[in-house]
């Protein structure tokens, strides 16, 4: 099974743990109905419809309010500290959580109880902390975009916002900030980075570089890197290797992006509805003996 932990970005929103579905442009968990529009809400509908098509079980949610002031994510650590020693989880993806590293270090020890440890997905804030604790390397994947690669590469940062500019500078190819990252021990075990062009690399190079279909409109529509997120989470909690989930995952996204035939005004929920005819054009032709790796 999967675990997603994230924020909605409603303060009264109480603490939620349960299995999530879908209904059209809303996620259903428990008696709340949250809509689907960017953030941890998109990426567990994306996981949602992985999951679905591979016939698993929704993805666990633990998620609580939060608009940035913290308060709801210091609860949500606490009660992740509490609950997951007893839990059991393929993979374990982390979302928009106000970085504490205290707090993040204390989730590593309670993981670190569980029974069997999950593979372990960080994006956003989640990834800052672990970066930000030195404890990167705990990771199996981390999904940066090209500026939070750049935080990742700069061994010196202590937040995203004191990234240095040399780092930041045009310049600066991906490849360059991917051996930077893994030089100052800043990635996970693999990374997905997400853009105009998708990459998947390890402390070895880059591995897959994923190109099209382009889609330019998709630029305009939040929430589409959180699809990718929530694609590998889902595919990953299914069997699959991480390094062709993370491609599969990237592709996944462009083609339902396409099939959206996207404008502007779209929403993101529109492209997720396309994700499970694409995924049965991918990952059908898919070889076989594409099987856990952990």
């Amino acid at each position: 099974m999967l675990a997603v932990v994230g924020t909605v970005p409603d303060d009264d929103f109480p603490i939620v743990d349960g299995i999530v579905s879908v209904n059209k442009d809303s996620l259903l968990i428990g008696n709340h109905e949250i809509d689907i529009n960017r953030g941890t809400a998109a990426l567990l509908a994306s996981a949602f419809m992985a999951c679905r098509f591979f016939g698993k079980p929704g993805p666990t949610a633990f998620l609580v309010g939060d608009t940035g002031r913290g308060f709801g994510s210091r609860k949500l650590y606490e009660y992740l500290v509490e609950t997951l020693p007893e839990r059991h989880y393929i993979s374990l993806a982390f979302h928009y959580i106000q970085p504490d590293v205290d707090w993040h270090n204390k989730v590593l020890f309670a993981i670190d109880e569980m029974e069997a440890r999950p593979l372990l997905i960080a994006d956003a804030g989640f990834m800052y902390a672990a970066k930000m604790s030195g404890q990167a390397n705990a990771y199996d994947v981390f999904t940066p975009d090209i500026g939070e690669l750049a935080f990742l590469a700069d061994e010196s940062a202590p937040h995203p916002f004191y990234t240095r500019g040399f780092i930041l500078h045009e310049n600066q190819q991906a490849g360059q900030l991917i051996e930077r990252a893994y030089a100052h021990h800043n990635a996970a075990r693999y990374l997905l980075v997400k853009g105009e062009k998708d990459i998947v690399a390890n402390k070895s190079g880059i591995l897959d570089t994923i190109t099209g279909p382009v889609i330019p409109a998709m630029e305009a529509i939040g929430g589409t890197g959180d699809i990718i997120t929530g694609l590998l989470a889902g595919i990953i909690s299914a069997g699959y290797n991480i390094q062709p989930a993370c491609s599969m995952a990237s592709r996944i996204s462009r083609m339902a992006g396409k099939s959206a035939d996207p404008h502007p005004a779209t929403q993101v929920a529109e492209i997720i509805q396309k994700i499970p005819d694409c995924m049965e054009l991918l990952i059908k032709q898919q070889p076989a003996g594409c099987t856990c790796d952990y």
